[in-house]
């Protein structure tokens, strides 16, 4: 059986379990490229990325650059891999990197492409209300998430996933994806098809794509809410002061309220939307810890 030198691009704690994974094969991971390092938390303080600790752990020499070109490029050459592999690094692969190594690039992409490609495709899916998505490993390519596709795996959206939970179980699912792949390439095997479906795009989410329009309909708020979970988080205003949502769920049986207004039912934090009112269950006021959401409410001044 062939072994190939792998050289992987990766930064957040999605993509550790696919290096993992591949660490664990017959192939050669020769180099890690990830981020730089980062102010992390309310102090500031320079952390260094997910996929950085976990090469530092398995032994495997790191290139950190915030864009793929120039010394990161030279590096790339240097090491002579056979294949470029790249799991949410945070940046695009352009030539002449793209064509470095000598089968180029592979991507393992979380969702069913062509449907959501870029950034944020497991938030984009949730906040849509797709009822399925999944994993595709394709051929990277100029274009952005363009490439013909090598595998791909489906995984059902739960109804109370958020898209944290959904990433940490397709980054799992995924990894396993990716190593059949790899090992298809190497061998032969491999042949990779044309993308076929429509095409959508899931750009990345900001601060505002998370406030709460509590006039839409409640699974639309919910699956915002979910959408938006961990990061970069749902949030709305209470008093003049935001407040994120952490947690929530649709309330039934409750008498339906109008929307955005709030109100205290037995222990149940409620707000209405344009159709039955979601209950809160977990907070984070502005400048206080998380708390639950009954808390909150009676802490009110």
């Amino acid at each position: 059986m062939t072994s190939l030198r792998l050289v992987f691009a990766g930064s957040p704690a999605a993509a550790v379990p696919s290096l993992r994974a591949l660490v664990a094969t017959r192939h050669d991971v020769v180099a890690v490229i990830t981020r730089a390092d980062s102010p992390q938390g309310r102090k500031g303080l320079l952390a260094e990325t997910p996929v950085a600790a976990a090469a530092a752990e398995l032994g495997i020499p790191v290139i950190k650059a915030n864009r793929l070109a120039g010394e990161a490029t030279e590096a790339v050459r240097a090491i002579a891999p056979d294949l470029g592999v790249i799991v949410a690094y945070g940046g695009l692969v352009r030539e002449p990197l793209l064509s470095a190594p000598r089968l180029g690039w592979i991507n393992l992409h979380f969702s069913l492409l062509p449907r959501w490609r870029g950034a944020a495709p497991v938030q984009r899916a949730i906040i849509a209300g797709d009822d399925l998505t999944g994993a595709t490993v394709f051929q990277l390519v100029p274009e952005l998430d363009a490439g013909d596709v090598f595998g791909r795996m489906t995984e059902p959206i739960g109804r109370h996933q958020t898209a944290g939970s959904l990433l940490g179980s397709l980054a799992q699912s995924g990894a396993g994806l990716l190593v059949r792949v790899v090992d298809a390439i190497a061998d032969g095997a491999a042949r990779p098809e044309p993308q076929d479906g429509d095409v959508t795009f899931a750009p990345k989410l900001t601060v505002v794509d998370g406030e709460i329009d509590w006039t839409q309909p409640a699974e639309t708020v919910d699956a915002l809410i979910r959408g938006v979970t961990p990061e970069p988080g749902a949030s709305t205003t209470v008093d003049g002061a935001r407040l994120k949502v952490l947690e929530a769920m649709i309330a039934r049986d409750v008498p339906q309220l109008a929307p955005g207004s709030f109100e205290l039912l037995g222990k149940s934090v409620l707000v209405g939307t344009a159709t039955q009112p979601l209950e809160l269950l977990r907070v984070h006021p502005a400048g206080r810890n998380v708390m639950d959401a009954g808390s909150w409410w009676r802490g009110r001044k």
